[in-house]
């Protein structure tokens, strides 16, 4: 009810209108790109492939469900998610891009300018990889050079598109524009994964079906509690009173249990489908120490072996802290208590105030990290116990879904919050 209120009152005032309209808008853009196929591919040969592989169905996910019909978008947001992640190690390694990382908005801006133009050369990587994987398994005919330079030419431009698009709902529209359309592509795919589990398993066993229903109500309810949970600082504000003296007003600052929301998921995913990628070409080649290398590394990663799941789990946890430290800074946050005249009841303004909040941080970010680590293994651990390769791309799915609508509710009520602001102001 509460999300239906929202919804109503967004769609009320006409600025959070619009840009809920130009969302939609570009969400259907990135849909219907999606479908235009990719020139000289054998699609029933793909579908195949795609059935016998759980690692390319999850793999289709994360590119926003553009895979598995190999559109001009087949590679999708994966070179760019990849540079992100690559632009944000980099800034713990090197000074200057931390101390630009530090210089405010500008210097944000320069940093995903360079995320840009790193994903270029990692789109033609993934591109030329791609093709041939498809290669190896003849579903692409051997083409002229001019021909693969074109498909890789097409795929590289689909990437820059898709992240230009993400960019534009950023930038205009309602939440994180390339976790919408990594939403987008999941929704679309979604009824038929469904579809597959259910009535390919019921005819012969209800428990697969059953255990995927259950693991779907579980994430979904872990993972909107994960998401409102929160852990309050007080905070207190020194107020002047109208006959002399001061009073004291008492607030607080909320901290998020989950603070990274379904980032440390993509950011993870991203990293951990890479060996079995590699697995895969190395499995094609003439050599026979590296077919058995290849063969020997997409067992290890494949979605069910437990080993997948630890560095699966692992990463989470990992990404999880990262990203919290990026888009949360104690210090920051002290900083603008103090110049308003805060404090945190017992802890000395300054240093002391940011010290206290990265312990608190710390702590909170523990439970979180877990979870989302949990129930990103969730699906691999029921597909290990039931044999239903589907379920792995329906739990994922879920996850990413119910995420993504909570953290595009939340911004949505923050600028209803803000447009009441300013209208009280005024």
């Amino acid at each position: 009810m509460e999300l239906l209120k929202s919804l109503t009152l967004a769609w009320q005032v006409g600025s959070i209108r619009k840009k809920i309209i130009f969302t939609a808008v570009i969400l259907a853009v990135f849909r219907l790109v999606a479908h235009i196929p990719a020139s000289g591919i054998d699609q029933k040969a793909l579908a195949d492939l795609f059935a016998r592989s759980p690692f390319l169905s999850l793999l289709d996910i994360f590119s926003g469900g553009t895979l598995a019909n190999f559109s001009i978008l087949a590679l999708g947001l994966n070179p760019y998610i990849n540079a992100s992640i690559i632009m944000q190690l980099m800034t713990l390694i090197f000074p200057k891009l931390e101390e630009l990382s530090k210089e405010g908005e500008m210097g944000r801006a320069k940093i995903n300018q360079y995320t840009r133009f790193l994903t270029v050369p990692l789109a033609v990587m993934q591109a030329v990889g791609m093709y041939i994987l498809l290669r190896s398994q003849g579903i692409v005919a051997t083409l002229s050079p001019e021909l693969i330079l074109g498909l890789i030419v097409t795929m590289t431009a689909g990437t820059v598109l898709a992240m230009w698009l993400g960019e534009l709902i950023t930038e205009h529209g309602i939440g994180n524009g390339i976790s919408l359309l990594i939403f987008a592509g999941i929704v679309g795919r979604l009824p038929v994964v469904l579809g597959q589990t259910i009535f390919s398993t019921a005819q012969e066993d209800i428990f697969p079906v059953i255990s995927f229903l259950v693991m779907a109500v579980l994430v979904i309810i872990g993972v909107v509690v994960m998401n409102e949970a929160t852990r309050r600082v007080p905070v207190q504000y020194a107020r002047s009173a109208s006959r002399g003296g001061s009073v004291a007003q008492s607030t607080h600052l909320p901290l998020r249990i989950n603070q990274a929301g379904v980032i440390p998921i993509i950011f993870a995913v991203s990293l951990v489908l890479a060996p079995s990628m590699i697995g895969q070409f190395m499995a094609n080649a003439s050599n026979p120490v590296l077919a058995r290398m290849g063969q020997n590394l997409s067992t290890l990663f494949a979605p069910d072996s437990y080993f997948y799941m630890a560095i699966y789990f692992a990463l989470v946890l990992g990404f999880t802290y990262f990203y919290t430290a990026v888009i949360f800074n104690p210090t920051k946050i002290s900083d603008e208590i103090k110049k308003y005249g805060g404090f945190v009841p017992g802890i000395r303004p300054g240093g002391p105030t940011a010290s206290y909040l990265n312990y608190i941080l710390t702590r909170i970010t523990l439970p979180g990290a877990i979870f989302l680590g949990s129930i990103a293994v969730l699906p691999s651990v029921a597909q290990k116990f039931t044999d239903t390769t589907t379920l792995q791309l329906g739990g994922t799915g879920i996850l990413i879904v119910v995420s993504v609508v909570m953290e595009t509710v939340k911004k949505v009520e923050a600028q209803l919050v803000t447009r009441n602001y300013d209208k009280f102001i005024k």
